[in-house]
């Protein structure tokens, strides 16, 4: 799908944005709100107290997606507080552009939620005047141009944002009302496509992660042989386990169980020109620990007693917050913060075992054992206290081998499916910056015209060694 230039550009006087048809108009963001008053303002301002459980629909910076609202959570205000705080009512259609990142200037057009809305402060709320297609509108606030340009302006101490003054003096390309429809039914159908291929690879990873994590279930608690008699655990949500395999406490699995500490942070004796190995939660992402994005020195090992040095092939596991159940092996000599519980010196469990074993019970152990709310936590008592079925440790080995072997190529088809959506994303990406910058001429195009393009061209085909039902041929 090949589309020509437009016969004549001039200069937009906007370098970020060059060079526009020569027929397009350049207006400021506030020149695309209606007359009248609280057409270009921003949200209110909604204090913890005032939120309720029903009423008046809240819509918060997290709603906002780039070129899509996103629903997360159901926030409230009583009617009595609308009133009382003289709030800004938010229409189906109209135009909600984020003011703070992630990216900042990034717009959705407001949905129907079945209720009235309003919006908090940081959003800004732009009622389109006759003559503009919001949709036309929406996406070029998705344009690549618009949002780099909108990070490079931002400003802020714990997040980047800009003003709504200044929002509202960027200059915007806008051709004909015709053309603006023509731009928007462009990208809606062609994005359409995108998105459909984009949704397929993301299924096709849910697809592989399920039929991963079966494999794993299945190796680390009823092994290898699918012959094997079968006996009670004695643990209610681990069932039945080979007959020959022994059920043993962590603590007793491990004679090495153990964590580490944060020296603090403002004085540099515990970190300048540090040698000393120091593993933190975001390290984890269930392989090996090879380096260390964080040293400390000799001095702070010595001086703080709850830092101890783990020795290689020990299994270290998140116990906190976002992170917690996040697995990793340490491949050096380390010693780790207190979000991690380190597992070391086997006496009867296998780290690469134990490995697979806390990636199959991973979300059981927290929901079980875990306290407090949104951020929840387990400690090293309650690790210790946890029992794994396992046979010998020869059989470990070979079920570990086994696990590695199968995974690799399930892992090699999930990386090349999220590949495939990164090219997508990048295809969409540029076809929208084109389209709204005047860089193509879409005024001819008909939907249902054939592509030729290769980029388009592509399908979400399954990747080689894929089977239908989520598996590796």
């Amino acid at each position: 799908m090949s589309f020509p230039k437009y016969p004549k550009y001039k200069d937009s006087g906007v370098e970020w944005l060059g060079e526009v048809p020569e027929h397009w108009s350049m207006v400021p963001v506030r020149g695309l709100a209606r007359a009248g008053l609280d057409t270009f303002t921003d949200g209110d301002w909604i204090e913890s107290p005032y939120i309720a459980d029903e009423g008046v629909r809240l819509i918060q910076t997290g709603n906002i997606g780039v070129g899509e609202y996103r629903e997360k959570g159901f926030r409230y205000v009583s009617e009595q507080t609308f009133h009382l705080l003289r709030c800004t009512e938010v229409s189906p259609g109209d135009i909600l552009i984020c003011r703070l990142a992630d990216p900042v200037g990034r717009a959705c057009s407001a949905p129907n939620l079945g209720a009235r809305m309003i919006t908090s402060v940081d959003v800004c709320i732009l009622k389109i005047r006759r003559g503009v297609d919001s949709r036309y509108v929406v996406y070029f606030f998705s344009s690549s141009p618009y949002l780099a340009f909108m990070k490079s302006v931002s400003r802020g101490g714990t997040r980047e944002r800009v003003s709504r003054s200044f929002l509202g003096s960027v200059r915007f390309p806008l051709p004909s009302k015709k053309e603006q429809d023509a731009i928007a039914a462009f990208l809606d159908h062609e994005t359409g496509k995108i998105d459909a291929l984009i949704e397929e690879q993301r299924r096709l990873i849910e697809l592989l992660k399920e039929k991963r994590q079966a494999v794993i279930s299945h190796a680390v608690t009823k092994g290898l042989d699918p012959n094997v008699p079968m006996k009670d655990s004695g643990v209610e949500w681990l069932g039945e386990v080979p007959v020959h395999w022994e059920l043993w406490k962590v603590s007793h699995a491990f004679r090495g169980i153990g964590s580490g500490t944060t020296p603090p942070s403002n004085q540099p004796q515990w970190y300048e020109e540090g040698t000393v190995p120091w593993v933190t939660t975001s390290e984890l992402r269930e392989s090996s620990i090879v380096d260390t994005k964080k040293r400390i020195t000799e001095r702070a090992l010595s001086e703080f007693s709850s830092l101890q040095m783990h020795p290689p092939g020990s299994l270290v596991i998140a116990m906190y917050g976002a992170t917690i159940g996040r697995l990793g092996f340490l491949n050096v000599a380390a010693t780790t913060n207190q979000a991690c519980c380190v597992l070391s010196r086997p006496e009867a469990v296998e780290p690469a075992f134990a490995f697979y074993w806390f990636l199959a019970f991973k979300d059981v152990v927290i929901r079980l054992y875990a306290s407090g709310g949104g951020q929840p936590n387990i400690n090293q008592e309650t690790i210790a206290a946890l029992r794994v079925a396992a046979p010998s440790r020869q059989e470990q080995q070979s079920i570990a081998q086994f696990l590695h072997q199968n995974l690799a190529g399930m892992d090699a088809l999930i990386e090349e499916a999220q590949s495939a959506i990164s090219l997508f994303q990048e295809r969409r990406s540029a076809l929208i910056s084109s389209a709204v910058t005047g860089k193509i001429d879409v005024r001819g195009w008909q939907a249902g015209v054939e592509s030729d393009e290769p980029e388009l061209a592509m399908v979400a085909e399954e990747p080689a060694g894929y089977s239908g039902q989520g598996g590796a041929a």
